[in-house]
């Protein structure tokens, strides 16, 4: 079990049941998953790109990508119905708080003129989203073999009714929002 696993199991879970007034514990929020997706338009014209984003992916996340291929085809993107166009990976259990902890504690702090994360980004039922611009920002990533810079997406899907009892369970996590 992982040390942040372990953090909601015996303390999180307890102040949140207390603060949200709920009798059943059963009924606190928890984080459910995490989904990260990485848009790699231009590996239409050279895969090679598309490779080194599912190796990158697999090696922030810790398992393997799944490669998303285009619905439609866009002519003035000169896309194709099946072309693959990004990489997604969904983190569940204990390879979910792992990578909570490193984005929390390592990759947030990394990133370049950073003020906190926005509290606008929930979605209205107890969802985070956030976008990183920088795939560097992570320990995993060696600098060197970086041929190019890209961003994610990572969406925090929770079982939070509200956006306020999210951003408590988000806030208990030590996530560092704005105000």
């Amino acid at each position: 079990m992982s040390r942040l696993q372990e953090q909601y199991k015996n303390k999180i879970s307890l102040i949140l049941q207390k603060e949200l007034g709920m009798s059943n514990p059963m009924q606190t929020p928890k984080i459910e998953k995490i989904t990260i997706n990485m848009g790699l338009g231009n590996a239409l014209g050279d895969k090679k790109i598309l490779q080194s984003g599912l190796e990158e992916m697999s090696l922030i996340s810790g398992q393997k990508p799944l490669t998303c291929n285009a619905r439609k085809s866009v002519a003035s993107f000169k896309l194709r119905e099946g072309n693959p166009i990004g990489c997604k990976v969904t983190l569940r259990k204990q390879k979910m708080y792992e990578f909570l902890d490193r984005l929390v504690n390592i990759t947030i702090p990394r990133i370049r003129d950073f003020r906190g994360l926005k509290t606008t980004a929930f979605d209205g039922r107890g969802n985070y989203n956030m976008g990183i611009t920088e795939q560097i920002t992570f320990p995993e990533i060696d600098f060197e073999k970086v041929t190019k810079i890209r961003g994610m997406d990572i969406a925090i899907t929770t079982t939070a009714k509200s956006d306020e009892d999210a951003k408590k369970l988000l806030a208990m996590f030590k996530f560092p929002f704005k105000g």
